[in-house]
């Protein structure tokens, strides 16, 4: 079941990642400096208000317009993320956010090549050559060229723009951009893109403080009372494979309050099914919610108090 969890996230990504890159050009949404508007589903979409501005309409009829075009509409998409969010977390970074998309993309590629997913830890197998520094880079700057060019064409004309930039005719707006943000984008790909996501993005910070503040949302849990499993697990690959799956690199075992920017991505899950396949007991991470949700954030001292005047309430009862 969880491969095919992992599978069905491995497809929403890729889908999501396409409807990122090609929605300007189908018009799906976008919007046009040129114009000075959005562009939805191939419709104009504007406030409507250009008569009014001129004598055409009166204060209420202006209200009634911004009201239904643009905070009805707003009001309703935070309101529906916002809920989504606090049961389920930062489920859109890891099943749908086009740079995670990226981050993932590149972490695989820096284990294979480097033997480790940053530059800031430590290679499990040292390697200094330069060819594989090289494969980890080109995919890298690729991604970050690709990230600027469909950034670029949501806010110009798509077609034109790629028309201009196939036969090297961009003007210098344009081109100024594109060269600024691939190198500002391979900077991140490369160096920072963890950071970014724990640290620099506004979006994924928000989820996870509305996450936080549910303490029955989803989560993945620890079966501490298989400890030894995991010990044993440990001991014989000389680290931790549950950690070694999370693409942002937190203590897939600890409380929740330390894996304040889990994606949901589930690949801590995934790791620990693969080693434990043998194990008719399973694997001992899980994704749970409402009441089993909030023992994940109970500190393993607690559980040992817990247990013990659970012992001796039996022991008294007899």
């Amino acid at each position: 079941m969880l491969m095919s969890l992992q599978q069905a996230r491995i497809s929403a990504k890729v889908a999501f990642f396409m409807l990122f890159i090609f929605a300007p050009l189908l018009n799906i949404f976008r919007f046009d400096l040129t114009l000075g508007h959005f562009i939805i589903f191939g419709q104009a979409w504007t406030i409507s208000i250009d008569s009014i501005l001129y004598g055409g309409g009166d204060s209420i009829d202006a209200a009634i317009k911004i009201f239904s075009r643009v905070l009805l509409p707003g009001f309703a998409f935070v309101a529906i993320s916002a809920l989504l969010i606090w049961k389920f977390g930062r489920i859109y970074c890891g099943w749908l956010c086009p740079h995670f998309s990226v981050v993932e993309l590149v972490n695989d590629l820096m284990m294979k090549q480097l033997n480790r997913v940053t530059v800031w830890e430590k290679a499990s197998i040292a390697n200094k050559q330069v060819l594989p520094r090289v494969i980890v880079a080109i995919p890298a700057i690729a991604m970050a060229f690709i990230w600027a060019v469909a950034l670029a064409s949501y806010m110009l004309p798509p077609i034109p723009l790629l028309q201009d930039l196939v036969t090297f005719n961009l003007a210098f707006g344009p081109s100024l951009f594109i060269s600024v943000a691939t190198v500002v984008f391979s900077i991140d790909f490369i160096f920072a893109r963890h950071i970014f996501c724990k640290y620099g993005c506004a979006l994924g910070l928000f989820q996870s403080l509305i996450w936080m503040a549910n303490n029955k949302a989803m989560v993945i849990k620890f079966d501490r009372g298989r400890a030894k499993a995991c010990r044993d697990c440990i001991h014989y690959h000389k680290y931790k494979p549950c950690d070694q799956a999370c693409p942002m690199r937190l203590p897939t075992q600890n409380m929740k309050r330390a894996k304040f920017t889990c994606t949901q991505c589930v690949q801590c899950v995934s790791a620990c099914n693969e080693v434990q396949k043998h194990n008719p007991d399973g694997g001992l991470l899980t994704w749970v919610s409402g009441d089993a949700a909030v023992e994940v954030d109970r500190p393993a001292s607690k559980f040992k108090a817990d247990e013990i005047e659970t012992k001796i309430e039996i022991k008294e009862v007899n």
